[in-house]
This record gives structure tokens, sequence and C-alpha cells, in this order.
């Protein structure tokens, strides 16, 4: 099981990657103190955002944990496997074990060696199905008790703020979501915040080898609370406005208002510093999905610094006409000086 990558440093240096955030593969034992924030609504035809920019520290805890792999557990009777043999799936979600709600990878060992060879219930979601399962820990040579399951509770990384709503204290980030780097599928969200972060260190692009962001981010000290974790991006609320300082909200751009030609995006790629870099916008596509805008970076700083859209730079804001049109989202790997966009309407509908 997983719950031996247990780390709650003050400071981590965290690769920027992925789809756009790198999540650390070592979990994060969950902590107390994080309430997740009431879901909000906000208006795609609203009247205007702070676009920000800002990279971020991101950690989130998991709804349940998630099976990200099976494995034979070595006992004195010879290998064992009870959560393959009882049905567990890689992707499974566990929520509850003998009606205890877990969430976290300590609650389910406690649970094991409370149990010890006793029958195990385990309520299981699977897709959209809720399954119920039943089998019993095995013990190891070391005296503990396991399922043969590889567990995962939470996540952290580093990504970049899309935009700030003064009026409402909500935010968003990434324009798509955190998904488990196993099962590929998207972190159910039961609570998780975002910190300050500095970005360090910049692994420059080529052709096949996406370039990436290296910081370092603080996991005391949290800007904001998540409250929902989606395809196009994820989304809290801070109490302060303490990233907008000296910035004002613009308006934000229907579809329909976005054009083919140039246009800009603003990130960081060193410190805290954001900057305004520019793109050309080659293509447009409506319809929903994180994919609505092909990019290509045409501003001479950031082709030198990072060879164009590297991995960490997913949620910057785009611009274009003074208005927030959208959000970078992918990078091409066999191009890295082009990537893609989601549509602001397509973000704000998810929020």
């Amino acid at each position: 099981m997983k719950q031996n990558c247990q780390e709650s440093p003050r400071r981590r240096v965290l690769r920027m990657g992925g789809a756009g955030l790198a999540l650390c593969a070592a979990l994060l034992a969950s902590g107390g103190g994080i309430m997740p924030a009431a879901a909000a609504e906000l208006d795609p035809g609203m009247k205007e955002l702070v676009p920000l920019g800002q990279a971020v520290g991101i950690k989130l805890f998991s709804d349940g944990v998630l099976v990200v792999g099976l494995s034979t557990v070595d006992t004195a009777a010879g290998p064992a496997a009870p959560g393959k043999t009882c049905g567990l799936r890689m992707g499974d979600r566990i929520t509850h074990i003998n009606g205890q709600k877990v969430n976290t990878i300590e609650e389910v060992q406690a649970i094991l060696e409370q149990e010890r060879d006793g029958d195990l219930t385990l309520q299981v979601v699977r897709e959209d199905q809720n399954l119920q399962l039943t089998t019993r820990g095995v013990e190891t040579a070391s005296g503990q008790y396991q399922l043969g399951v590889w567990l995962r509770d939470s996540m952290a990384g580093i990504g970049t703020m899309t935009f700030y709503d003064p009026d409402s204290g909500v935010f968003a980030a990434l324009g798509h979501g955190i998904n488990d780097v196993d099962t590929a599928q998207l972190m159910p969200l039961e609570s998780g915040s975002v910190m300050e972060a500095e970005v360090d260190q910049v692994q420059k692009g080529e052709k096949g080898q996406p370039g990436q962001l290296q910081g370092i981010f603080n996991l005391e000290e949290d800007l904001g609370v998540l409250y929902a974790n989606t395809d196009r991006g994820i989304f809290g609320r801070m109490e302060e406005d303490t990233l907008t300082e000296g910035t004002e909200p613009i308006p934000v751009a229907q579809a329909k208002e976005v054009s083919v030609g140039s246009a800009v995006i603003l990130s960081t790629i060193s410190g805290d510093d954001v900057e305004e870099y520019t793109v050309e916008i080659k293509e447009i596509h409506e319809k929903g999905g994180t994919r609505n805008l092909v990019l290509e970076v045409t501003d001479p700083r950031l082709l030198e610094t990072t060879g164009g859209i590297v991995q960490g730079m997913s949620g910057s804001p785009i611009l274009q006409n003074g208005k927030l049109v959208g959000a970078v989202t992918h990078v091409l790997v066999n191009d890295p000086t082009k990537g893609y966009g989601i549509l602001i309407e397509n973000m704000l509908d998810a929020a």
C-alpha cells in the first residue's frame, strides 16, 4: 500500500507537469484544518474577472481512497492477494470499511489492524456504480495486516491560477482537472487548498520532450480553499485578495468575440513574477472540452527561456482585445511552440 510515502515538509520542490500540473508521486498524510468551501455559480456572461497567471501550490485530499494498484502479499501460508481475490480493480474508490467512512490510508490501516483476520465489508465506487465487496486482511511476516492494495488519498503539485472574482472570492486554476497519475481518473475532491509558490527552475521544451517548470511552495500557509475538481479546471475561494493586489478586473469575452490572431498570456516562469507574453490564436473550436483554442507562442523571451508552452503553464490566462478569453491547457509534445487552450466560457460553466 502506498501509505509509506507520507510527507509533511514545510516547503517542497515539485515539478509542474503532466497536462499542466505535475502531482507528487509521494502521498501526503491527510491533515486537518481544511474545510471544503461551498460551491458557487458564476454567470458565463458575467461582468469582469481579475486575470492572474500566478503560480501556486495545490494540495488535494480525496473523497475515499483510490485503488491505484493490486499486488501479492507474502504470508506465512504463502502468497495471498485478498484485494484482487475479492474483486477490487484498479480505479475503484473505497469509501467505507465495515460501515466506517475512510478518506486516508491511515484510516484504512487502522481498521485492518483492529479487525485483523476478521471479515471486512468494503463499500466501493466503480465508475457510476456502488458495489459491496467482502474480504479479509492477511498478516505479513512483519506482523502487519494488508490487503495487497496500493492506495492513494492525496496529491500535491504546482499549477497556475487563471482568474479571481472579487465579488464572490471564487478563483479558478489549470483549465483542466487533476487526474490520478496511475489510473488517469479525475480525483474525487474531499478537501484541498492553494498556497503561495515560487518557480525556481525551467527545463526547456524540445520536440518529443515537453519542458517543465520546477517550483517551491509552502504546505502550511493556505491562500484559498478548493470546492471543486472538474475536467475544466479546479475552483475554490480565497478569503483575502493577496494575489490580486495591483491588478484590475477586465471584461470576460463570449466565445463569439474570440478571433484568430494575436493575443497574450499571463504566466509565471521565474520566482513569483507574472509576465505577459505574446501568442497567436491559430484555430477556434467552440464546442466543449479543454482544447477549444490552438495556440502558437510568438514571444521571443518565452521561446528563449522555455521553448514555448511547458508543463506547468496550464491555467495561464489568455487575453485578447482587453478581454479574458480563455486559459492555456496543453502543450503539443512534438512542437512545444504550440499548444491548446480552453475558452473562458467553458471554464465558467464548470465553476
